[in-house]
């Protein structure tokens, strides 16, 4: 006899693209009362109007999003430290497997070359996941083909020159997305990255700041500063720079740059630069500040 599937249950598909959504909702790249097209963000999200209608209705359900009867959906006002809400699909998603392999590659338990039938009987993930999975991947330069079968990792950033290489692309791309005549920052986006640039350093105390901590925090400057200027070329590259880093482990990538305290107050330079409209004097910082660690790693 046939099973059929439950309609009720969201795909992994859905899921992911909720995810997304909401991400970008709590990044301010969808503002506050913006009603939430399909036709635009299938568009974005190159996707079909399905999925989408699909994941708005998933958030809606959760409250994080209004549905608005006959008018369609629109985002709502959302605290500063407000976090995704909860959502979840039977099985792996695409995304969650793309975390796992970021997260396992950086413990070292994935090992440099490996083939679709080594991912499939790691995780049981279905092959269409484990594909979407690998065009990912791919597509971020993050693992190339093989000659011949199967994948590898495409580079190491803690070679001394690649590293090197890194940091002058960054503060290339960095400082000229800074300068986009598209560039508008957020306000509330500002606050909250200066209250957690704050935060750490408060909580820390006279106590080391751990590499983790810095880590998620440095990560969250740089791509909330790339998506402040509206290309996404801009931001892909910046996130493909920070999961290269993951892909490294990055407490190994940067334990020899004992200089947390010092990065955080740089890029507390360069947000009151932006909250005083000074486009110029922020992007000479993010040169500097990316120059200097350049030098000290």
């Amino acid at each position: 006899m046939q099973v059929q599937k439950d309609a009720s249950r969201p795909t992994g598909l859905q899921v992911d693209l909720a995810r997304r959504i909401a991400g970008d909702i709590i990044s301010r790249v969808h503002g506050a009362g913006t009603h939430l097209s399909e036709e635009w963000l299938a568009k974005r999200y190159q996707v079909s109007r399905t999925p989408v209608r699909a994941a708005l209705k998933l958030l809606a359900g959760k409250n994080f999003i209004e549905s608005r009867p006959n008018s369609g959906y629109y985002v709502r006002e959302i605290p500063d430290g407000t976090t995704p809400p909860s959502l979840h699909a039977p099985g792996m998603t695409a995304d969650d497997l793309y975390t796992r392999l970021i997260e396992d590659r950086a413990a070292r338990l994935i090992p440099d070359s490996f083939t679709d039938r080594d991912l499939q009987q790691r995780y049981g993930a279905p092959r269409s996941v484990l594909a979407k999975t690998l065009v990912r991947l791919s597509a971020e330069a993050l693992i190339e083909k093989r000659q011949g079968h199967g994948w590898r990792f495409a580079y190491s950033l803690l070679e001394c020159d690649a590293r090197q290489e890194s940091y002058r692309f960054r503060a290339a791309v960095e400082c000229s997305a800074l300068l986009e005549p598209t560039f508008k920052a957020d306000d509330a986006a500002l606050r909250r990255l200066r209250a957690a640039h704050e935060t750490l350093l408060r909580e820390s105390g006279a106590e080391e700041i751990s590499a983790d901590a810095f880590f998620a925090l440095n990560s969250d400057f740089h791509e909330t500063l790339a998506r402040f200027c509206g290309n996404r070329f801009f931001l892909q590259a910046i996130q493909q720079q920070n999961q290269l880093r993951r892909l490294e482990n990055h407490s190994a990538f940067v334990r020899n740059v004992p200089r947390f305290r010092t990065s955080i107050d740089e890029h507390l330079a360069i947000i009151q630069a932006l909250e005083d409209g000074d486009r110029e004097w922020a992007a000479a910082i993010m040169r500097r500040h990316l120059m200097q660690v350049m030098h000290h790693t």
